[in-house]
């Protein structure tokens, strides 16, 4: 699974708005990685931030 189905799968499971290092801690993959997920989930819309530094499904 790539990074990017990795982050919004947590996301989803989680049920509630997340930051980065929750994200961390959920998929275990490198903090690197997680940003570039969710600099990708957010340039196609994916994800939302309904309060700043956090982020959800959309």
């Amino acid at each position: 699974m790539e990074a990017k189905q990795q982050v919004l799968e947590a996301m989803k499971k989680a049920g509630i708005p997340l930051n980065a290092s929750k994200i961390v801690e959920l998929t275990h993959l490198d903090r690197k990685e997680v940003d570039k997920a969710m600099k990708d989930l957010k340039k196609d819309g994916s994800i939302v931030s309904p309060k700043n530094c956090f982020w959800q499904p959309k």
